[in-house]
């Protein structure tokens, strides 16, 4: 009897410690940490390094887009000119790991609300979208819009290329990262391939501490 008691108390004891540990370990697990703070994407952020960050592509895209309204053959053309501006011919050759959607997409939208019609901009990323929409009423299987029907989808006068590219430095002696990064952009004309403008966006950074991009 008193072998079962103290085998009892011993097995308390246990059951005890571990469930203190378990409290333990999961409020220090779930101890608060710093709350978020909303920042402003056109300035520096507390964990800048070497790369292209938010204030580079908020100011570049917008650069490019008054650099673009500027182009005669682009913004003031007789006819407004098919445009179509995505990241399919846009080349990450850099250090850096970008979606470069973030670069493309914003230049495409600050241009169809800077253009307000003198430029028509094409999908072309939204196409199989587009299509689908299309055999759908073609067959019947649903009705028409409010838009007449078009014997085709729009074809393109002009489509933005471009590439990323940069030149690294490191120093063994102090561990500064140095880093030039040039972005170059292109729009070319479908037809005869001739190139109607270009922009050019470059940077030099340095930091001791580079930091990892995502």
């Amino acid at each position: 009897m008193q072998a079962t008691f103290r085998m009892m108390t011993a097995l308390a004891g246990v059951l005890l410690l571990a469930g203190g540990c378990a409290t333990y370990t999961s409020q220090v697990e779930n101890a608060p940490g710093r709350p978020s703070v909303y920042q402003a994407p056109d300035t520096t952020g507390p964990s800048a390094g070497v790369g292209i960050e938010s204030q580079d592509i908020v100011g570049m895209c917008d650069q490019m887009m008054r650099d673009m309204m500027a182009n005669p053959l682009l913004a003031n053309a007789a006819r407004p000119p098919h445009v179509i501006v995505d990241s399919a011919y846009f080349r990450n050759e850099g250090s850096q790991r970008i979606n470069l959607n973030l670069i493309t997409d914003r230049i495409r939208v600050a241009l169809i609300r800077a253009a307000n019609g003198r430029m028509v901009f094409v999908g072309r990323h939204a196409a199989d979208m587009v299509e689908k929409e299309r055999k759908l009423k073609r067959e019947g299987v649903v009705g028409g819009g409010t838009a007449p029907a078009a014997a085709k989808t729009l074809g393109a006068d002009y489509r933005l290329s471009g590439r990323i590219a940069d030149l690294n430095q490191l120093s063994n002696t102090t561990g500064m990262t140095t880093r030039f990064t040039q972005i170059i952009f292109e729009m070319m004309d479908l037809e005869t391939g001739a190139v109607v403008w270009a922009g050019e966006y470059s940077f030099r950074k340095s930091a001791a501490d580079d930091i990892i991009y995502r």
